[in-house]
């Protein structure tokens, strides 16, 4: 069983914005699916099920995402090697795609809370969204939307990740950072 888990914050103010692109990712992958809604409140999460597949989106907000995620871990049991989140990253030019296990958190709140109830030991999906010109408005550039120009590429780059997710189930880490890996420029 794979968990995919995307990671945002619940509400309409944060629906577009760019720390929320987890979620969009969830929402396009399940969009079409014959999904079974799993209704299980000690999860604190959306998850959705297709045949050996959970999809995610904790509903904890970002900072706690973690523990939405270990409470569904534990559950069913899901080694971390099967688990795959989907995430922002300042660090990471707008555009950007990159996969990798283990390693920081770089800051990321979602990640932090996410590694200290289930170790470092899982797929991570960066998708780069930039950053501001100014360090102290990070909290309000990640909790701003998508430019009208990002929102246009968003779709393609979202496509990118979901074949690049179905990949990770058949193929190597590094045969899928061989092939869907994405460099954007600054």
């Amino acid at each position: 069983m794979y968990l995919i888990a995307g990671l945002g914050n619940p509400g309409d103010q944060y629906k577009n914005t760019r720390h929320n692109i987890g979620f969009l990712v969830i929402q396009k992958i399940t969009r079409n699916l014959v999904t079974t809604n799993i209704n299980n409140p000690n999860f604190q999460a959306k998850v959705q099920k297709y045949f050996s597949n959970l999809y995610v989106q904790p509903q904890t907000f970002m900072n706690a995402s973690g523990v939405a995620i270990v409470s569904i871990v534990k559950y069913y049991n899901i080694i971390n090697e099967n688990i795959i989140v989907i995430y922002d990253d300042l660090d990471l030019p707008f555009g950007t795609i990159k996969f990798k296990i283990d390693g920081g958190h770089g800051g990321h709140n979602g990640l932090r809370s996410i590694d200290s109830h289930i170790g470092r030991d899982y797929i991570r999906i960066r998708i780069g969204i930039g950053k501001p010109n100014v360090k102290e408005d990070v909290s309000n550039y990640v909790l701003s939307d998508f430019s009208k120009e990002e929102f246009l590429q968003l779709n393609q780059i979202i496509n990118h990740v979901i074949q690049a997710i179905e990949a990770l189930k058949i193929l190597s880490l590094e045969e899928v950072k061989s092939k869907f890996t994405i460099k954007a420029k600054k």
